[in-house]
């Protein structure tokens, strides 16, 4: 996505609006008050973009203010991903990029942010000189003293893990500009901890937001005019929130169904479910409401019962296909998707064929796919020997990507002649004659534009044609 080397000039300019799938701003809050600017950029997974608007909020209330343009910041963040020792060596690369903005302009800030600040803690300070601000993902509040303190000539560094903190008080800062769509974070942390996962040690522990604060954000996100909320967990189904004064327990099901209720007109979307815990209660509330989505990410990891135990995801290959079964008997519509993981200690031949079978016979729409990479710290690396050769672990890679796009297109081209409701985020990307939206199964189907309609509108559009990620489609 970035240029591997870039120069100053290329930091002076706005960054490409076709290229703004890291990097999000709102442009009402692009003329500070104070002369204060930051300028952030997030890696990884949907719950690092939903922290970012938390941060901006976080330092709007001091003075700053958003900006597209490197260069003209006073505070450049990062907000991180340790998930893959790829995602970290694509921060330490964009941290040297970094560098030249600092060079060209004597006293701008720079801060780590996020999960791989929380892994290395003090070790970014030594490792990377010019990291001023190293904040974890529970520390956010302490921004503004972090900023102060490194302003002031001396490293700042909080990493503390909480057991309470759920930010539900704060109003995020919407940066994305496109005002149709939101995440909200229902929780923060994880307690399942699987063997490659390093998220139990870089999020804390599990803890769930107060339900009436998480109703009252998607409130507020509707009446200024989105239509679309997304619920973010490392486990959402895992959710329970307990009502203080009454002590009655909200879980997922009843929370979604709240949610649901703010209004028919926007949708409600979740990520990430987890196997073990996703119950019937969840699906028979889907079906009940037609503003949620039929789509659910749940991810396999490994189609064989012995990596799945190895791996500690707590079920098994039966399990698994029973809760696929549930879905497509509750909700035949359903549109499910997975993470695989290619590759993990031990896997044989055999065992990678069974993967590749469950993929097969889910039928996912799509797939997040990698290859198992080592991540220190966690219980696979103390105890597993990473066995499986690099190019034994590319080659599943490779086997796995071809059989989930063919899988795609099959899935796509039985769409040709249905109509979706679809709701229009925008401009299609290859053309500003079409119109790009996403279906309820979260599939984007381009258009062509029609007049009075506009981003934020449904419209209901016949599948005309597809390609292996995207349908093609014309107004009804």
């Amino acid at each position: 996505m970035y240029n591997d080397n870039p120069t100053i000039n290329d930091l002076k300019q706005p960054l490409d609006e076709s290229k703004q799938g890291d990097v999000f701003y709102n442009e009402q809050m692009l003329t500070p008050q104070t002369g204060k600017k930051f300028y952030i950029e997030s890696y990884g997974c949907a719950m690092n973009f939903s922290d970012s608007e938390i941060v901006a909020s976080i330092l709007a209330e001091v003075g700053y203010a958003p900006t597209k343009v490197m260069a003209e910041s006073d505070l450049i963040l990062i907000n991180t991903c340790s998930i893959r020792e790829k995602a970290e060596d694509n921060v330490r690369q964009r941290l040297r990029q970094f560098d030249k903005v600092k060079k060209e302009k004597p006293g701008t800030l720079i801060g780590v942010l996020g999960c791989m600040a929380e892994r290395l803690k003090e070790k970014f300070l030594e490792q990377e000189k010019l990291v001023d601000i190293v904040a974890g993902p529970d520390a956010y509040r302490d921004l503004p003293k972090l900023v102060a303190t490194a302003a002031g000539g001396e490293k700042g560094m909080n990493v503390f893990l909480s057991r309470e903190e759920t930010y539900a008080d704060i109003n995020p800062l919407r940066l994305d500009s496109n005002g149709i769509a939101a995440f909200i974070s229902i929780m923060r942390g994880c307690d399942n901890m699987c063997s490659f996962c390093v998220v139990p040690y870089t999020r804390g522990r599990e803890r769930s937001r107060n339900a009436f604060s998480i109703v009252a954000e998607a409130t507020d996100l509707y009446k200024r005019g989105y239509k679309e909320v997304t619920l973010l967990g490392q486990n959402v189904d895992s959710f329970k929130w307990e009502n203080p004064e009454t002590k009655e327990v909200v879980n997922f099901a009843q929370l979604m169904e709240m949610v649901a209720l703010v209004s028919p007109e926007m949708r409600v979307r979740f990520s990430t479910s987890h196997p073990k815990d996703i119950t019937d209660e969840v699906l028979y509330t889907m079906k009940k409401y037609e503003n949620i989505c039929n789509y659910i990410h749940l991810p396999v990891q490994s189609g064989n019962s012995r990596i799945l135990k190895k791996m500690n995801r707590t079920y098994d290959r039966e399990w698994y296909m029973e809760r696929v079964e549930k879905i497509y008997e509750i909700i035949p519509d359903c549109a499910i998707s997975a993470d695989i993981i290619c590759g993990f200690c031990s896997e044989t031949e055999e065992e990678h064929q069974d993967t590749l079978s469950m993929i097969e016979w889910a039928n996912y729409t799509m797939s997040y796919m990698f290859f198992y990479s080592e991540r220190p710290g966690t219980l696979a690396a103390r105890k597993y020997p990473d066995d499986v050769p690099y190019d034994v672990k590319k080659r599943r890679l490779q086997e796995v990507v071809d059989l989930q796009m063919n899988i795609s297109h099959k899935n796509n081209l039985k769409d040709i002649g249905k109509t979706f409701k679809v709701l229009i985020e925008g401009d299609s990307r290859k053309s500003d004659a079409d119109f790009k939206g996403r279906t309820s199964q979260n599939k984007v189907l381009i258009f062509p534009k029609k007049d009075g309609l506009k981003p934020g509108d449904y419209a209901e559009v016949k599948v005309t044609g597809v390609t292996r990620a995207t349908l093609i489609g014309e107004l009804v």
